[in-house]
């Protein structure tokens, strides 16, 4: 039977390394993705299939897609892709770089790397702005419901859909703003984590608030800083059942609806954006039988 890979639920570790694949011209994408298969446990790897590696190996996904681009008044929400994301998890930053490289040459024969990204746990699950990341996440039997798919069949069920975004904060412009407005941007006192009643419609908590979509937009967030030299921000990670949720939330964000963007891009801005499916464990090994390997 298929389980999830583990470390979709799991906590969050202290430090990560991202890796984002694209196809190598002319290779071989299932040579790669059988060197993956290999490779990924699930629980120190967490790795994500891009629609392009799918459609390679002929196969299909229902649900996964292309991700939506979206601009508004001095924003754009930009989507990359990417045929193959691995999330390293671990506690030393050389042992993820070793292990990085392994995956690297791993897949070769089909792949080449795009970007790597270093992230690290700050504060116990803050943001770099010092609010805390994740506050209305489903915890046990809520969280994998909303993070992993169930009742679609063999190879399907225990797998999970990932949106992946690097933000990069403008650190300096938040801290100047004066903490009642950092407070209204977020929707949320940084001294006691509680949301605030008087929130701006803007307020990122109020243009994310879970439980206000219909069907609800519940998704598992799993995000963490990164920092490069004077750059640094957010590697948002959300899994859900499906892309629904996420697409949901990103449209309210962008305020495709009623013309209200989130606060947020006030100081942020997302440099990439793609979808990942997440296949399910069977032995111990990637389940590939939904692509027919």
């Amino acid at each position: 039977m298929s389980q999830p890979q583990p470390g979709i639920l799991a906590p969050l570790p202290p430090l990560a390394r991202y890796l984002t694949f694209v196809a190598r011209p002319d290779g071989d994408p299932g040579a790669a993705l059988a060197a993956l298969a290999a490779l990924v446990d699930g629980e120190s790897t967490v790795a994500g299939l891009g629609a392009s590696l799918v459609a390679a190996v002929g196969g299909r996904i229902e649900g996964l897609q292309g991700f939506p681009r979206h601009s508004g008044a001095g924003f754009e929400v930009p989507a990359t892709g990417g045929a193959l994301w691995c999330w390293l998890r671990g506690t030393d930053r050389g042992e993820l770089l070793h292990r990085g490289r392994a995956l690297e040459r791993a897949v070769a024969p089909g792949l080449q790397l795009e970007q790597a990204l270093d992230a690290f746990l700050y504060a116990d699950g803050h943001d770099l702005t010092g609010y805390e990341d994740g506050t209305e996440n489903p915890e046990g039997e809520a969280a994998a419901a909303a993070a992993l798919a169930s009742g679609r069949g063999p190879g399907l069920d225990g797998s999970s859909f990932v949106a992946v975004q690097q933000w990069q904060h403008d650190l300096d412009h938040f801290a100047a703003l004066p903490q009642a407005e950092q407070d209204h941007v977020i929707g949320r006192r940084r001294s006691d984590n509680q949301e605030l009643a008087d929130a701006p419609p803007s307020a990122h908590v109020k243009r994310t608030a879970q439980e206000s979509f219909t069907p609800q937009a519940f998704v598992l967030r799993r995000s963490m800083p990164w920092a490069e030299g004077p750059r640094a921000g957010l590697v948002f990670t959300a899994f859900g059942h499906s892309c629904a949720a996420f697409e949901a939330l990103l449209q309210r964000m962008a305020g495709v609806e009623d013309g209200i963007a989130d606060a947020l891009f006030r100081f942020t801005r997302p440099l990439t954006g793609a979808y990942f499916w997440c296949p399910p464990l069977r032995d111990g090994r990637l389940d590939l039988s939904a692509l027919g390997r």
